[in-house]
């Protein structure tokens, strides 16, 4: 039997909203397809009892996107808005010694995203491809994303990477999941994480929050534009722009403190006390979470691209766009001076006397910052840098748009944890159905493979504070 086919978008000037919604009914099922006007989007599958409920449920879908503003259109006819990619320079570094590289692994895309955590390395470039690897160099996956990766954070097991066109990717799965999907507006420049609350920068230097659900919360407009930081802790929400760093409430509901910078802030870093802001005027400025007030600066040679430290900011590193790397005490005194060996380090994280980078030229570059290392290295005696190879069946892992792309189990044989999608207020919620968790708490659950009345099994979930679960692991329908 054949279907019918509705199509509609909503595209409006200035950079708004650039969407489209395609609903389809065959007999009892309709799958409802939305997202972006030029990609693939999301796609949501229902089951009716009798055709003629299955085809009210789909004109009453399209009568709600007619009163938003939608208005039929031709697949097609309009192109996918471009996305912003961050333009960057790389010169030559000046440093007269090169740092001691221990191991390089090129991905040929220039790279923003890094996060690294105990047993592996987390890495992301403009190609979309995100790759892990062993601390010792050893790839291990790769996953395939849509859209150029602008960054990776972590929050306690969870791994996300925010991509060019608004889509915030759960990594934490076997398969990638879009779990934020921002709106169409929104030019993204950085995100962070924190309790499943998506923060969001922007090129207007707006602050936008998302919760776990992926509802809009709040945002505020910081006066500047261009914002490369956003930092969140339990306590507030640190944003850098052009025109500094501002602090707001967790609730978005005043402005806790603002201090100018030396130039745009180009980079975020955060310590429990501190937060740490790169800018374009060599400088990196450590500001005082509780009041804003600069406690000291480390002056470069070039714009700072990025910055990390130590656990407690006893050593703080910094990248610049002349392809060099530096080192300084806590009181600002520059301890040296090295070429990365590989671009402009784009952002940085260390870790157990190791400093591991993503640079201009695409590569992610594991140096030995130990304070032996990096006195042979001034002293012009480095490590022959190991060039890390992919294997040729390296596993990858690409998004799972549906219900239907995900294994299935039947569910008398289901192992693991029993989620359920219901209809709360218009919306599908995920809610658990296996004792021993509480029933009225809400999963934060992939919004592209829900469907009204489904079940899925998953591996785990975990507990958040903020009275919520999340899944870590497998997820497979239950048919």
């Amino acid at each position: 039997m054949s279907g019918t086919t509705t199509y509609l978008e909503l595209s409006q000037e200035g950079g708004g909203a650039h969407k489209f919604y395609e609903i389809t009914v065959e007999g009892t099922v309709v799958k409802a397809r939305y997202g972006r006007i030029g990609a693939e989007g999301q796609t949501q599958v229902s089951s009716f009892p009798t055709e003629e409920k299955a085809r009210a449920a789909a004109a009453k879908k399209v009568g709600e996107k007619v009163r938003k503003g939608y208005a039929p259109a031709v697949r097609g006819g309009r192109a996918a808005r471009p996305v912003t990619r961050r333009e960057v320079a790389s010169a030559p570094s000046t440093a007269r010694a090169v740092a001691p590289v221990l191991w390089r692994f090129r991905t040929g895309s220039a790279a923003f995203g890094i996060h690294v955590e105990e047993d592996r390395c987390w890495m992301g470039n403009q190609a979309g491809d995100v790759y892990t690897l062993s601390h010792g160099g050893e790839v291990l996956a790769r996953y395939s994303l849509p859209n150029g990766v602008k960054c990776l954070v972590a929050d306690d097991f969870w791994i996300y990477a925010g991509c060019d066109d608004g889509t915030v990717y759960d990594l934490s799965s076997k398969l990638p999941f879009r779990a934020y999907g921002i709106a169409d507006h929104v030019d993204i420049f950085w995100l962070d994480i924190h309790e499943g609350v998506l923060h969001v920068s922007d090129a207007q230097g707006r602050l936008t929050v998302i919760d776990h659900e992926d509802e809009y919360q709040w945002a505020r407009d910081s006066g500047g534009s261009s914002a490369w930081m956003v930092r969140a802790d339990s306590r507030a929400v640190y944003h850098g722009h052009s025109g500094g760093v501002t602090a707001y409430a967790r609730d978005g509901g005043r402005q806790l403190w603002h201090t100018p910078s030396r130039g745009p802030v180009l980079f975020g870093w955060q310590e429990d006390a501190s937060v740490y802001a790169g800018t374009g005027r060599h400088l990196v400025q450590r500001l005082s979470k509780a009041t804003g007030a600069v406690e000291a600066e480390y002056r470069c040679d070039a714009a700072v691209y990025s910055c990390a430290t130590t656990p407690g900011g006893a050593y703080v590193f910094a990248g610049d766009s002349a392809s060099s790397v530096y080192c300084f005490d806590a009181a600002g005194t520059r301890l040296w001076k090295l070429g990365t060996g590989g671009g402009s380090a784009l952002s940085m994280q260390y870790l157990d006397e190791k400093l591991y980078m993503v640079t201009t030229d695409g590569s992610l570059v594991c140096v030995d910052a130990s304070e032996a290392a990096i006195a042979a290295a001034q002293q012009g005696t480095v490590p022959v840098a190991r060039d890390v190879k992919s294997a040729e069946a390296l596993p990858t892992y690409t998004p799972a748009a549906s219900a239907a792309q995900l294994s299935t189990v039947s569910r008398g044989a289901a192992d693991g944890i029993v989620v359920e999608c219901v209809q709360e207020g218009g919306r599908l919620r995920v809610h658990v159905v296996s004792e021993g968790y509480d029933p009225s708490w809400k999963v934060q659950f992939p919004m592209g493979i829900r469907e009204a009345g489904g079940r899925y099994a998953v591996d785990a979930l975990h507990a958040s504070s903020g009275g919520f679960y999340r899944v870590r692991g497998e997820i497979r329908r239950l048919v």
